[in-house]
């Protein structure tokens, strides 16, 4: 059994995977070093200790000498850093991640992340340069796939059940909107099974083949999502691996994008926006094979997220003025694909607020904030369709008030965050509610403040 240290740092991952304890990793790293030329190595637990808690980084030489322990050379220390390259040696990550871009090593990964326990991983699987890997195997495999003539079979089922699945995936977006990630992460992994079935198991024509693939790419997103919101980081970034495969066999420009948009908001919130940035600006390549003005508007909302949390004023600015100007070009909603129908100008300035929040910017914030409301009613942010989402925006309003010194507007809407969140199952909503509320504990000397947190635990 994992225990939940070995959830939140790779290093504890392995030795719980080894089954090795802190003393006898270190010796077999310690004697390699030796052999290696780098001299003793001390053996000490407490140094594997703060590896783990982040409080150190093992030498250049150590880290050569445990990739060696590991079998891999020293390319895989300058390529993804620490502690980056000890994802490299969990086997079936590199299933789904390194793996050649072909429909086999498709359906590979589909049984890997459609079977087994739940990966309760909590830290993030992929490094910079493992992104840059996927999305340029991804933008080339989709080319290829497009331009690919069609190859039909005699069909044993037809576009019927395509069009089931099709359904039922977005039944689940509308589920997981209204109850939140727990229930529909397991819904979600079913329907992968489901569809992996039929693509391994049945025949059927090219272009029902593609639509199978496209189905389970959707399916993958939906499972990567909701893996993330429930706090399973590593879960999450196989299904959006996965997700990008299946919609490159699919030929699908549009799952795609879609699926690394919301890969990006993993990284940029976990301390990754660079490498959120390379998923936006790949799925943005795609932004004139697509057409839809909404998913423009999006992504370079996105983008400004990604900026933001990277501290980058004027680069988070252009990309706010960019989603601005492109929601404006946006048509009839039948001119966009389903899986933006979350998207409106309200959701639009809900983002630049968040941005504008992470900024240091409360003003513009509430700005945006008010704006996301009060704007004509077909396009206001609809609180009632996204509880889960409106509490987030709600706790990131309070901040604002907080921000700008306003106690009792911020408690007040706390307080209305904390309500709309009630019987939702998602951690990322729980985890921005409890950081509000440490961030209003620094004011509990002022009675409604004190009174609210008194009623809230």
């Amino acid at each position: 059994m994992i225990d939940e240290t070995a959830e939140l740092h790779p290093l504890a991952h392995l030795l719980a995977l080894r089954g090795q304890t802190a003393e006898t990793y270190l010796r077999h790293v310690a004697d390699q070093h030796v052999a290696m030329g780098f001299g003793q190595m001390a053996c000490r637990r407490e140094k594997v200790s703060r590896w783990i808690a982040g409080t150190h980084i093992p030498s250049y030489t150590t880290q050569l000498a445990m990739a060696a322990v590991e079998g891999l050379g020293p390319d895989s220390v300058h390529t993804h850093g620490w502690p980056g390259w000890l994802l490299l040696t969990v086997p079936d990550d590199n299933a789904v991640l390194t793996a050649p871009w072909n429909q086999t090593a498709t359906l590979d990964a589909l049984t890997i992340t459609a079977g087994g326990p739940v990966d309760r991983r909590k830290f993030v699987i992929t490094t910079t340069a493992t992104l840059g890997a996927v999305t340029t195997q991804w933008s080339q495999a989709i080319a290829a796939v497009a331009a690919a003539p069609a190859n039909e079979h005699i069909p044993r089922i037809g576009t019927d059940v395509a069009d089931h699945f099709e359904h039922r995936l977005e039944d689940l977006r509308h589920l997981d909107d209204q109850i939140g990630s727990g229930d529909v992460h397991a819904a979600a992994v079913t329907e992968l099974r489901l569809i992996r079935s039929a693509l391994q198991h049945t025949t059927h024509t090219q272009a029902v083949r593609r639509r199978l693939f496209g189905a389970a790419a959707e399916a993958s997103r939906a499972a990567g999502w909701t893996a993330y919101d429930s706090g399973h980081l590593a879960a999450a970034e196989l299904h959006y691996a996965t997700a990008m495969r299946t919609a490159a066999d699919a030929g699908d420009p549009v799952i795609g994008a879609n699926t690394l948009s919301f890969w990006a908001i993993q990284h940029y919130s976990n301390g990754n926006p660079r490498g959120a940035l390379d998923l936006i600006d790949t799925a943005l390549a795609q932004a004139p094979r697509i057409g839809s003005a909404r998913m423009t508007a999006m992504l370079y909302a996105r983008a400004c997220r990604a900026h933001a949390r990277a501290g980058d004023h004027h680069a988070a600015d252009r990309a706010a003025n960019a989603a601005i100007d492109a929601y404006n070009h946006a048509g009839p909603r039948t001119e966009d694909p389903a899986c933006v129908y979350w998207v409106n100008r309200g959701e639009i300035h809900q983002l630049l607020g968040s941005s504008a929040l992470n900024l240091g910017k409360p003003k513009a914030a509430l700005r945006h904030f008010t704006d996301a409301t009060t704007v004509n009613p077909t396009e206001a942010y609809d609180g009632d369709a996204f509880p889960r989402g409106h509490a987030i925006y709600l706790a990131r309003l309070a901040e604002a008030h907080l921000d700008l010194g306003d106690l009792d507007t911020a408690v007040a809407t706390a307080q209305d965050a904390i309500e709309r969140m009630g019987g939702i199952s998602s951690a990322r909503g729980t985890t921005t509610l409890t950081d509000l509320r440490s961030k209003l504990a620094r004011h509990r000397g002022v009675p409604i403040v004190r009174d609210f947190l008194a009623s809230t635990t």
